[in-house]
């Protein structure tokens, strides 16, 4: 191992309770021992996945949020003795790996749950709310400090908890951290004073009208965490570990509006003063360590940081915070290896926290200590499958019940929190296997089929493999991108897979002796029809740098790749503006809030002009015409126009019987391709 790494292998304590190393994988929404969108339950599949982790050299693992009280059905966690039962065996088993883990338990999230359209009914329809109660109680999930407006859906107000709930919440903390600790779990964490969900609500003078005890000074806003560490501590002891999920900075500007890194802003949320003053308060009340980040879900980017965000963008401000502290405080969002053990080494933090490159690559640990750096499979902070929780104007959370109900999965790795599904065995025939394309759906059919015995052989018409995601990776703020493209092609060649570069096929016989032919030759950019698209610019040939253009660049298509070619072209001191014709920026399933919001707050923040609900008549020699929806014109002086309207498929039919795989048949994204390459291999 390199020595530069060596101080994140040094143990530390929480309380009484000694860790072996200082990586912690951070708890993430979908990876709860005790199920999710479900009645709770022992879950296998989480189970195992953190035994893997746990075999993999983690220090501290914190599984993923466990509401105290069932979303569907409204049970409570403490009332599932059997449940516990199962995590004493479990217990046992992770001690034997030498790693450590903390149950993490949530009061709720208030105003912050994804509720999703039909979630909505229910709360707007107060009779069909009530007769849908007993099942899902969408007035309590969403029941927040006071009255507010939903992050999710635009007109929604969610209710007041009584202190008699918040009671409630404090005994059903106390009863599952002992239910837990009897079950060998080495110690809890407390979701959360972070990220806006409910017990942050509490604290945060813009969430919090309350004139009760639990609303007005700072005492007040802070009793509902403080009686729950009291609360723990009382049934468990003082020595039983209990650690904070904690935002230093809410980096929050108003309702559904945050701060950008760096931007001179006025705080509604927690402002760093008021931290200092929290962080102390929070550590005398009982808490034993801080897990601490930034952010709202009005600024979730920066607890989810996209790939847009700066690498350890939460480090300078849990630093700072440390010098208010005695107890450990771990660090997470964007951590690299390097800066994290410099920062352990110079004592501003004690750990780094880690959550979604484990989803991605789960030996990574492992993989660091040997040296062997470039065998990782990179986050790439897309979100497309760890969290999907897509929302736009005219839709609250337009996610599908099956991402809803199994987050935490891996648009790169399909085999994470899913099962056996995807598990890789040898094929009982071994065939002859072309791969028509040499992008990352066919970069990654050759190889699952080649681990499964085949003999494999890519046609890549180009002269190197990537394909169109070498285009889509080529933005300065991509470095991840770039780093899973020479991930694919190292696989490739580390198998024995044959490569044909500059080799089109066009006719069946040049396939005749194979057995199986799949195609993945990807999409084509659609066309506009309108007056002067010959003088503009397609976008991937701005992005293969085929084409430049001039200071002012119109971008026709506010996707998301037109929102990150805008993005892109501001960071280089151009002027872009976008032409839209939805309501909305990025309104598409499946893109997480967390990336979208950050362009849409990047876009307002800096002034890039945003014309929504409109569409280019024309384009002439240095300008456009832009008409909304009301039928005004307006012309628009530009350099150069970019046209970014999205993909087709672009299939190529052998007149014999082929398998496709990615946008050569349904125009996706980065998850619809890895996993259909999945799927197509192991069925092969």
């Amino acid at each position: 191992m390199d020595k530069k790494y060596e101080p994140l292998f040094t143990p530390w304590k929480i309380g009484n309770v000694e860790i072996k190393n200082r990586i912690v994988m951070c708890p993430m929404g979908g990876t709860s021992l005790f199920g999710w969108m479900e009645p709770n339950h022992f879950d296998k599949i989480a189970a195992e996945f953190f035994m893997d982790k746990a075999r993999n050299n983690v220090g501290l693992i914190i599984p993923g949020i466990a509401p105290l009280r069932d979303t569907i059905g409204g049970r409570w966690l403490y009332q599932n003795k059997g449940m516990f039962r199962k995590l004493k065996t479990f217990m046992e088993e992770i001690h034997k790996t030498g790693a450590k883990l903390f149950v993490q338990l949530t009061a709720g999230f208030g105003r912050s749950f994804a509720i999703t359209d039909n979630l909505v009914i229910l709360l707007k329809n107060k009779f069909i709310g009530a007769i849908a109660k007993p099942i899902v109680d969408a007035s309590y999930i969403c029941a927040s400090p006071s009255e507010l407006p939903s992050r999710w859906a635009e007109g929604v107000t969610c209710r007041a908890l009584t202190k008699e709930e918040i009671a409630q919440m404090v005994k059903a903390f106390a009863k599952t951290a002992l239910l837990c600790k009897e079950a060998g779990v080495d110690g809890v964490e407390v979701h959360a004073v972070h990220e806006g969900y409910l017990l942050d609500q509490f604290t945060l003078p813009y969430t919090n009208f309350r004139t009760d005890e639990y609303g007005g000074s700072f005492e007040n806003r802070y009793r509902f965490p403080v009686e729950v560490v009291k609360a723990i501590k009382g049934a468990c002891g003082e020595d039983y570990p209990v650690s904070l999920r904690y935002s230093v900075i809410s980096k929050t500007k108003d309702f559904c509006k945050g701060a950008m890194p760096g931007e001179d802003y006025k705080e509604i949320g927690r402002d760093m003063e008021e931290s200092e003053k929290a962080a102390k308060y929070l550590q005398d009340a009982g808490y034993d360590m801080l897990n601490a980040d930034n952010g709202t879900y009005d600024a979730w980017y920066w607890a989810h940081p996209p790939a847009y965000m700066p690498v350890n963008c939460n480090l300078e401000d849990v630093a700072h915070i440390k010098k208010f502290v005695d107890i450990p405080v771990v660090c997470a969002g964007r951590m690299t290896p390097e800066v994290g053990a410099e920062a352990i080494k110079e004592g501003k933090i004690d750990a780094m926290g880690v959550a979604r490159q484990f989803l991605a690559d789960g030996e990574w640990v492992t993989k660091l200590m040997e040296d062997r750096l470039k065998d990782i499979l990179p986050c790439i902070c897309c979100h497309n499958a760890c969290f999907p929780l897509a929302h736009y104007k005219g839709a609250a959370n337009d996610e599908t019940f099956d991402d809803a109900s199994h987050m935490a999965r891996c648009a790169l790795n399909p085999q994470t929190m899913q099962g056996h599904k995807y598990d890789i065995r040898p094929a009982k025939k071994i065939k002859k296997v072309a791969v028509i394309g040499g992008g990352v759906g066919g970069m990654e059919t050759a190889r699952i089929a080649a681990l499964r015995g085949h003999k494999v052989t890519i046609f890549e018409k180009g002269d190197r493999l990537g394909g169109v995601f070498v285009a889509a990776a080529n933005f300065s703020f991509k470095e991840k991108d770039k780093e899973l493209i020479e991930w694919y092609r190292s696989k490739v060649a580390e198998l024995p897979i044959e490569v044909k570069l500059n080799t089109e096929i066009k006719d069946l016989s040049d396939l005749a002796d194979f057995d199986e032919v799949v195609v993945a030759t990807g999409a084509k950019p659609r066309k506009l029809r309108l007056p002067g698209i010959e003088k503009a610019v397609e976008a991937v040939d701005f992005l293969e740098g085929k084409k430049t253009v001039g200071e002012r660049v119109a971008i026709i298509g506010g996707g998301l790749t037109g929102c990150e070619i805008a993005y892109e072209l501001f960071l280089q001191g151009k002027k872009p503006f976008i032409v839209e014709a939805k309501n909305d920026l990025m309104a598409v399933r499946g893109l997480c809030l967390a990336n979208s919001s950050y362009l849409r707050d990047f876009f307002d923040c800096n002034n890039v002009p945003v014309y929504l609900e409109s569409t280019v008549k024309d384009i002439g020699d240095g300008f456009v015409t832009v008409k909304d929806k009301n039928g005004q014109e307006l012309r628009l002086d530009v350099d150069d126009v970019i046209v970014s309207v999205g993909y087709i498929p672009a299939p190529l039919s052998l007149g014999r019987k082929v398998r496709f795989v990615g946008d050569a048949k349904k125009v996706g994204n980065l998850r619809t391709v890895v996993w259909q390459a999945w799927k197509t291999a192991l069925s092969i």
